[in-house]
Formats: C-alpha cells, sequence, structure tokens
C-alpha cells in the first residue's frame, strides 16, 4: 500500500535544509485520509471549538474574580489564540503536505519536537474528552439522579465511536448541530438580556438591569490586578479545542479557501458568544450577585421566567460537552494515525476502514474514555474528578500552543521564501510571535495562584519527562534497527 501524505520519513528530517519539505510524500492518495469536510463544516468546526463548557459552567466564577473585567479577559485571550491560529494557518497553508502541526514541528523544529508534540496533543485531547464524559455523566443525572454510573460513559462512547466510524463527514454533521444548538442558546441569551435592559428588567432582590452594572460598581478591575490575572487560568480552558481548524484541514476540501475563512472568523465568534453573552448576563445581573458556583446561563433564564430554565440550560451544555468529546475522539484518532506514519507510534493505527478513518487509533481513544467509570468510582463528586483532569489539560495545550508558534518562527527563518509568497501572513509577524510567547508565559504564571492549578503547573514536567524517556528509547531502537539493516 502506498504511503498517504500524512507520513513523515522514519529517517530524521534535516530542518535546517531548504527542502526536507520534499522528504514529505505529496498527495493525499487513495488509501489516505479523504478531504471531505465541507466550508460549512469546518467554520462550524471553528465555532464548537471555541464555544464549550468553559463559557457555560465556568463563565460564573471568573465574573466573580475578575467583575467587568472578565470582558478583558476573554479578549485578551481570544487575541492571542488568533495569533496562534494565524501562524499555524500561514505554515499549514504554505505547504498541504502537512496534516497537523505535528507534522509541522517535525519538520521545522526535529522530529523529537513533532514527537513530543503529538503525543502531548494526543494527550491533552484524550484527558479532556474523560473530562467531558464525566461532566455529561453529571448531565444525565440531572434527569436521572439515580442511573448507575457506568452507564452514562459507556452509552456516549459506543454512541460517538460509531458516529465516527462510519465517515469524516459524519463527524462534520454532527459537529454542525452541536454548534448549532450552543450558537441559538447563546444568541438567545443575549436578545433575552437586550430585552430586559431595554424593557427596565427588576430582579425579585431590587436589583436593575441596566448597562451600567458594567461599570458602576467598583469600575472595570473592582478586585484589582490579583482578581482580574485569577480569571486567566479559569477562562483559558474555554479557548481549549481553537486549534481543531489546523487539524480538520487535511480533511477539509479547498483548505486555501475554507481554512483562511474559518481562522480570520475567530475575532468575530469572540466578541458576539464570549464578550456578547457576557456582557449581557452582567447588563442584567450585577457582577458580585453571579455565584461563582453555578452557570450564569441558568440565572439569567431563571430571572426571565422560564420555568424550564434548568432543564433547558443542562441539555445546552450536555451537547457542549458531547460536541467537546466528539472532537476529542476525532482529533486524538487523527493524531495517533499521523505519529503512526511518523514511525513515532505503533503501525496499526496507519490502517484506515473501508470509509477512509483510522478505525484502530479510535477504538484505543474510545478505550481510553472508559477510564472515566473509575476515576468517577474514586472521586470524591463529579466535580473534583472534572477538576482533576482539565488542570493538566490546561497546561499542556499552552505547551502545544508555544510549540505552534516557535514552529511559525523557524518557518520564517527557514523558509523566507515562502513567506514572502504567502497571502496568508500573521498580522505583525514575529513580534506577535514572540507577545504570543510572553503572553503563554504570564497564562502559566497565572495557573500558580490557586492550590489545585498550581498543582497541575509543578506535575505538568512530569509527562515530559515520562515523553523525553520514551524518545530516547525510540532513538535507540531506530538505530538497533539501522545497524541490523546495514549488516
Amino acid at each position: 500500500m502506498n504511503r498517504p501524505s500524512h507520513e513523515i520519513p522514519d529517517h530524521p528530517v534535516n530542518p535546517a535544509a531548504p527542502d526536507a519539505v520534499d522528504q514529505l510524500v505529496t498527495g493525499i492518495e487513495d488509501e489516505g485520509l479523504q478531504r471531505r469536510l465541507t466550508n460549512r463544516h469546518v467554520q462550524l468546526i471553528a465555532i464548537g471549538g471555541a464555544i464549550g463548557t468553559g463559557l457555560f459552567m465556568g463563565s460564573g466564577k471568573t465574573i466573580y474574580l475578575a467583575g467587568p473585567g472578565v470582558l478583558l479577559v476573554y479578549a485578551i485571550i481570544g487575541l492571542f489564540l488568533f495569533f496562534v491560529m494565524r501562524a499555524l494557518g500561514e505554515v499549514l497553508l504554505s505547504d498541504l503536505r502537512y496534516k497537523s502541526f505535528a507534522d509541522v514541528a517535525t519538520d521545522l523544529i526535529g522530529p523529537w519536537a513533532g514527537f513530543m508534540t503529538g503525543w502531548t496533543y494526543y494527550f491533552c485531547w484524550l484527558v479532556t474528552a474523560i473530562a467531558e464524559v464525566v461532566v455529561i455523566t453529571g448531565y444525565v443525572q440531572f434527569w436521572l439522579p439515580d442511573i448507575p454510573l457506568w452507564i452514562p460513559p459507556v452509552v456516549t462512547v459506543l454512541l460517538l465511536l460509531g458516529l465516527n466510524l462510519t465517515t469524516v463527514k459524519a463527524f462534520g454533521e454532527i459537529e454542525f448541530w452541536f454548534s448549532i444548538i450552543k450558537i441559538v442558546a447563546i444568541i438567545a441569551l443575549m436578545v433575552m438580556g437586550v430585552t430586559m435592559v431595554l424593557t427596565g428588567f427588576t430582579a425579585p432582590n431590587g436589583s436593575h438591569a441596566a448597562v451600567s452594572n458594567l461599570w458602576r460598581d467598583g469600575g472595570l478591575f473592582p478586585n484589582g490586578f490579583h482578581g482580574f490575572a485569577g480569571a486567566f487560568q479559569i477562562a483559558v480552558f474555554a479557548f481549549v479545542g481553537t486549534e481543531l481548524i489546523g487539524t480538520a484541514a487535511a480533511e477539509a476540501k479547498d483548505p486555501e479557501v475554507t481554512l483562511p475563512k474559518a481562522i480570520n472568523a475567530i475575532p468575530m465568534r469572540i466578541v458576539i458568544f464570549y464578550l456578547g453573552a457576557l456582557a449581557a448576563i452582567m447588563m442584567v445581573t450585577p457582577w458580585r450577585e453571579v455565584s461563582p458556583e453555578n452557570s450564569p446561563f441558568v440565572a439569567m433564564f431563571s430571572l426571565a421566567g422560564l420555568g424550564v430554565a434548568a432543564g433547558m440550560v443542562n441539555f445546552v451544555v450536555l451537547t457542549a460537552a458531547a460536541s467537546s468529546a466528539n472532537s476529542g475522539i476525532y482529533s486524538t484518532s487523527r493524531m495517533l494515525y499521523g505519529l503512526a506514519w511518523a514511525g513515532q507510534g505503533p503501525k496499526a493505527f496507519r490502517r484506515l476502514t473501508a470509509r477512509a478513518v483510522p478505525g484502530w487509533a479510535l477504538l484505543v481513544t474510545c478505550a481510553g474514555l472508559l477510564t472515566t467509570i473509575p476515576l468517577m468510582y474514586v472521586s470524591e463528586s463529579i466535580i473534583a474528578a472534572f477538576t482533576a483532569v482539565t488542570t493538566v489539560a490546561s497546561v499542556l495545550f499552552i505547551l502545544v500552543w508555544c510549540v505552534i508558534v516557535a514552529s511559525y518562527l523557524r518557518y520564517r527563518r527557514l523558509r523566507p521564501e515562502r513567506h514572502a509568497h504567502s497571502a496568508f501572513k500573521v498580522p505583525g509577524g514575529r513580534a506577535s510571535a514572540w507577545l504570543s510567547l510572553v503572553f503563554f508565559g504570564f497564562v502559566t504564571w497565572t495557573l500558580t495562584l490557586a492550590e489545585d492549578t498550581r498543582l497541575a503547573v509543578l506535575t505538568s514536567p512530569l509527562w515530559l519527562l515520562v515523553l523525553g524517556v520514551a524518545w530516547w528509547v525510540h532513538t535507540r531502537h531506530l538505530g538497533r534497527r539501522a545497524g541490523a539493516s546495514s549488516r
């Protein structure tokens, strides 16, 4: 069987050579991943990746910490994630033989970087998907409080596995409809908030809905710099998945058109779906009255007099969690597929089904998601289990974003002619890239401000140590194999 274009050769690529990328096999072969995601799919995958449970459930805590300044927190994170996605987009479009940022890191930094990035991203999404399955169990218990803990994870995994085993188009369709549900919920909240402000709504506790609620109680930074900085540690997890646009590009029709459209729309989507929703919440409910323990979306629908508010929002966040888990299954299976073809993972993961999806990679990923079951049984609560895994994922996602930026900087140095002819240059160029790295350093520091997130920062180097040992074993194995073949 011919190798698909996702392959990176087993022998080290020389990142300093201008034609190093020519070592990658060109074109997508009939046996390889198929470009079946349409512009409609990619656009909605981009939206779905930027709207998750971090917004629906975590925004109450961020408002509690930063007050109205939370709008600036989300805007700043969104700006730098936009720079990261533009950097990824420029590099991916410079050569369509790149199928993921692991390929990019391998070619531009070195095989060790592709190995570390690929397996870190796999672990990031596996952990995130496990967290979402944990949350799904909690949402199902809202309607079925006596259901055994093992049933929701098993049903969720089997359902998502079945969808992903059909075709990549099925993944695109389910993400399309998951995203539609989230978009409708957020737009409904914003329309309702504006209506309540215009009609002079007064809450049962006597507070009035007004635009001035955004600044009249302590200003933009009522809790000072410490509160403002503390909000970053929670808000950053809401943006996990934004980089999924780059993964989907490998199976998108006309990536030169769909990828730029999806990336360029990120700022407007952040303004609408993050800043618009949070501003509506704080105009109706003064920030000091927003509970850090509950979803402010539920509170808004309840204030509007909708008796079914809790059930409605529970359904929305259930689909948001399912969407994130679905994205996790998709992205991890594709990363395993790419690692296998790079000679950095088991060869079994190279195999595609008759429908051109990586079947074995999907099965292994879904089996990993079932670790949700023992995790929930040994944890104090579902929230405790969720917190334990998402804090680790946040740190490692920041590492992946930094690798994307570092790869862009290497691309600028090693491929200046391609950058010169690029039609999709990063705004601000190198300055934006270096500022992004500084910003991610700042966010990592904010993660040390709270005890639970501090633990994640301190333990994350253990993962890098494990990967370092794995890379050493891998290179030793390649060396022995090369020595044996030369005799």
